[in-house]
């Protein structure tokens, strides 16, 4: 059985959990809900633990096949690092 829990967000916070819900077809509940649903039982955490791994073991073969030096006209290092 299903029980009812309130919770205070501020007003910014709660535009951006409805826009973020919105864009998954979910409701505000069922955005709030999914997430703790997902913390509860681990299985963000295995996903993020997945994904690390997968970027771990195959992060050079991305870089060589998608790397910005594929795409002529960008510059070699980002902004931040041409600026120093």
């Amino acid at each position: 059985m299903a029980k009812q829990t309130n919770i205070r967000l501020d007003d910014q916070l709660k535009a951006a959990a409805e826009e973020r819900a919105s864009r998954r077809g979910l409701s505000l509940q069922g955005y709030v809900a999914d997430l703790i649903e997902q913390d509860v039982n681990g299985s963000r955490a295995a996903f993020m633990a997945g994904a690390q791994a997968f970027i771990a073991a195959y992060a050079d073969q991305f870089e060589a096949e998608y790397g910005e030096d594929r795409y002529p006209g960008l510059p070699e290092r980002p902004a931040a690092e041409n600026a120093a």
